[in-house]
C-alpha cells in the first residue's frame, strides 16, 4: 500500500528558481510511479498563502504536502502542516528559489525515490514563541532561528534583490550599518549581541558551517552566540564559518530572552520584526516533523 493517500505540491509560480516547471516535473514523475495516488499542484497567490494551502491539504487523511521552494517557502508549509494538527500528515521539500539549506543538509536520496519508498523520518523542529499569555504567537522553524547580523543582512538582500553582485553589495551594506542588539536573558543578565543563532542543522547560507556533532533528530538545538566583539571579529567569524567551520557549539532544549530594542528575527529565511520589550522563547519540538528525505 502507498504511504500517502494523496500528494499536494505547493509552489510559487513567480519564483525566480523556475518552481512551476520543477513542480510540474515532480507531479508527472510521481503520477507515473504511484498511479493510484492522486497528485495535485497548488500554486500560491501571495505571501503567506503556502501556509494556508498546507493547512487545508494536511487537515485529513494521510497526505504528503511537498513544497517546491527555498527555505522560506518550506517554512510556511511546515507551519501549515503543524497548524492542521493531523498526526498522519507529512511534508517534504524540493529545492527551488535562492537556497534551501534544509534539503541540502538532510537529503539522503532523490525526492521522487524517497516519496515512492514512503519511508517516514521524523525530525526535530524549533518552536518559537513571541510574547506571552493569550497574545503569544507560536511559529515553527525546520532549520534555524537567527537574531542579529544574519537577519540584518537578510533584510538588505530582500531590498537589494537576488543575483551574485547584488547579494555581495547587500552583505557589505548590512555589515557596514550593523550595530549590536541588546537583550535580557531569562536570568536577568543583559547582553549586547552581534549574532545569536539557534539551529537544528549544522549549515546555513549555502556554505557556512555552524557547528559539529549536532543532528536534526537528537532532541536538542545548537546555540551559536557571538557577543559584542567589534566588526573585525564578526567578519573573522563569518570567514571561519565559511571555510573550516565554527567547531562544536553548546546545545539546549530551551532558551529565552527579552528584546531591549526593536530588532529583526529570521525564521528559516522568513523575516519577523520584533518590538522592544518582547519576550522570545525558543524550545525544541522533538521529532515533530514527519517527512521523507
Amino acid at each position: 500500500m502507498a504511504a500517502f493517500d494523496r500528494i499536494v505540491i505547493i509552489f510559487n509560480p513567480n519564483s525566480t528558481g523556475n518552481a512551476r516547471q520543477s513542480a510540474e516535473e515532480l507531479r508527472d514523475d510521481l503520477a507515473a510511479r504511484l498511479p493510484d495516488v492522486p497528485v495535485a499542484l497548488s500554486p500560491t497567490q501571495h505571501a503567506g498563502h503556502a501556509r494556508d494551502l498546507a493547512r487545508d491539504a494536511a487537515a485529513v487523511g494521510s497526505p504528503l504536502v511537498v513544497s517546491v521552494s527555498g527555505d522560506g517557502g518550506y517554512n510556511e508549509v511546515v507551519n501549515g502542516v503543524m497548524d492542521a494538527g493531523n498526526p498522519r500528515a507529512a511534508c517534504a521539500v524540493r529545492a527551488a528559489g535562492n537556497a534551501n539549506d534544509h534539503r541540502r543538509v538532510t537529503r539522503e536520496q532523490p525526492l521522487a525515490d524517497a516519496i515512492e519508498a514512503g519511508e517516514i523520518r521524523r525530525l526535530d523542529l524549533l518552536r518559537l514563541t513571541v510574547g506571552t499569555g493569550s497574545s503569544a504567537e507560536v511559529r515553527y522553524a525546520h532549520s534555524y532561528i537567527g537574531v542579529g547580523l544574519t537577519p540584518v543582512i537578510a533584510v538588505d538582500l530582500e531590498k537589494g534583490g537576488k543575483g551574485s553582485w547584488r547579494e555581495i553589495a547587500s552583505v557589505v551594506r548590512g555589515f557596514a550599518r550593523f550595530r549590536p542588539f541588546p537583550i535580557r536573558l531569562e536570568d536577568g543578565r543583559r547582553r549586547r549581541i552581534d549574532s545569536l543563532v539557534f539551529a537544528t542543522i549544522d549549515e546555513m547560507a549555502k556554505h557556512a558551517r555552524l557547528s559539529e556533532g549536532g543532528s536534526p533528530d537528537d532532541g536538542r538545538f545548537e546555540v551559536i552566540t557571538q557577543r559584542r566583539t567589534g566588526k573585525l571579529r564578526v567578519l573573522a567569524t563569518a570567514i571561519r564559518a565559511a571555510t573550516r567551520g565554527l567547531g562544536p557549539q553548546p546545545s539546549a532544549t530551551h532558551y529565552a530572552f527579552t528584546t531591549l530594542a526593536p530588532m529583526p528575527l529570521q525564521l528559516d529565511g522568513e523575516l519577523i520584526e520584533l518590538d522592544a520589550d518582547t519576550p522570545v522563547t525558543v524550545d525544541i519540538a522533538p521529532l515533530a516533523l514527519r517527512t521523507v528525505v
